[in-house]
């Protein structure tokens, strides 16, 4: 299920391109025990969440080089996490559970 493109150009860093959730995702969205807006628009402004200094750094030279993906991670809840990547080729950012990986 695509999820519709927020208000997030005036605070993104880069290109979403085609932004789709997994169906875990989408079914904690639907049970509403997730909104994803607030950490796709963390993901897109640079802010990598819960990473070690050498994934920030990697993701770093990745927004700045245009040639690697680009990976998120938040603890949404003690028992929740959600990862958001977004393609090298900045096509496709996903939002997906670590189980779904």
């Amino acid at each position: 299920m695509a999820l519709a493109v927020l208000n997030l150009a005036s605070q993104a860093r880069f290109s979403p391109g085609q932004v789709v959730m997994t169906i875990g995702i989408d079914a904690l969205v639907q049970q509403g025990r997730l909104n994803p807006s607030p950490y796709l628009r963390r993901h897109l402004s640079g802010d990598w969440g819960d990473l070690d200094e050498g994934d920030r750094q990697q993701n770093d030279a990745a927004l700045k080089s245009g040639e690697d993906r680009l990976f998120s991670s938040y603890q949404v809840a003690p028992d929740l996490k959600l990862w958001i990547i977004t393609e090298w080729d900045r096509s496709v950012t996903t939002l997906l559970l670590p189980s779904e990986y």
